[in-house]
């Protein structure tokens, strides 16, 4: 073998294994087989295998083995297909006398969420309506003793799941499908509107994805029989790559963060006992909306003693 000639084809061997993991997870997602299976949990890497991608295809270029080269950039194509629209804004224009609406979502972390800090942040961030997923009795509690009620009045809880709201709540009508009156729904009136909101909580994969699935199908359920004024938010644990959501979406809804452009912005996990040093690294929190909304902001903020960051929208009336 000719000088020098072996660590090229080592490596270059070595770049085409590294490329099985994004070739397997566009599979995947092309194919929609996350949907209820165990492959849902790999499919939260994909913005991170696209990365890896391109470093693999800038080596075999350099390395100046272009048929591996060719399947690499292939692969990066598709990935960026799909996530470069993420960071381009929509460009929809909303008037300043549209009726606003701001939401907030904060998984409270089975209760461990700093209660006075999550006041705090409706207060300053002049919350209209607030789901809190993983509520528990003590924390509703201390939520009351930090004012909660003199800035959010009413309020809806089922289980573990709540809404809070500035707006009186009224309850989704009777005639609404029964997928929409099963999930913790109620109604507001902005600008003579009814905007439904969908306080969203989804089982987790890693314990049981076909059981995530199935709460899935029945948020497909309520947004099809939803008004276009309806507004889903919460801890989806589910990525805009994982068949279920992109399902969800396909209803008619939107999501804020890829509606303004915002790109990636995890939100788990902040501050998880089982993983006590990594840094948010996946988006599993959004706020959804349907075709009469608009957003106009979106926001995530810590709170101390949760392990999601809360997401914060504005979202205005235009249709």
């Amino acid at each position: 073998m000719a000088g020098g000639s072996w660590w090229r084809t080592g490596l270059v061997g070595m770049c085409g294994v590294a490329l099985v993991l994004p070739a397997g997870l566009v599979a995947v997602r092309a194919t929609g087989a996350d949907d209820g299976t165990v492959l849902a949990l790999p499919m939260v890497l994909l913005p991170y295998a696209a990365l890896g991608t391109l470093l693999l295809l800038g080596v075999l270029l350099a390395l100046r083995s272009w048929w591996v080269a060719a399947v690499a950039g292939l692969l990066a194509v598709v990935q960026l297909c799909w996530l470069a629209p993420r960071f381009v804004a929509d460009g929809g224009s909303v008037a300043a006398d549209a009726p606003r609406l701001r939401v907030a979502t904060s998984n409270a972390y089975l209760g461990q969420a700093d209660a006075a800090a999550l006041v705090r942040l409706v207060r300053e961030q002049r919350v209209d309506v607030l789901a809190v997923e993983e509520l528990r009795t003590a924390t509703a509690e201390a939520m009351d003793r930090a004012g909660i009620a003199d800035l959010l009045p009413h309020r809806s809880i089922d289980g573990d799941t709540a809404l809070y709201s500035r707006l009186p709540l009224a309850p989704v009508d009777a005639s609404a499908p029964a997928a929409a009156r099963a999930q913790l729904a109620a109604e507001v009136t902005v600008g003579g509107r009814q905007v439904r909101l969908t306080a969203v909580h989804t089982y987790y994969p890693l314990g049981d994805a076909r059981r995530w699935g199935e709460d899935f199908a029945g948020l497909r359920a309520a947004a099809r029989g939803a008004p276009r004024t309806a507004v889903f938010l919460g801890d989806f644990n589910a990525t805009l790559d994982h068949a279920p959501m992109r399902e969800l979406l396909a209803t008619g809804l939107t999501d804020t963060h890829e509606e303004l452009g915002g790109g990636i912005r995890p939100t788990w996990p902040e501050d998880n006992a089982d993983f006590p040093y990594l840094p948010p690294v996946i988006q599993i929190d959004h706020v959804l909306h349907g075709s009469a909304l608009t957003a106009v902001s979106v926001s995530e903020h810590t709170v101390p003693g949760a392990d999601h960051r809360a997401v914060v929208a504005e979202l205005a009336v235009t249709g």
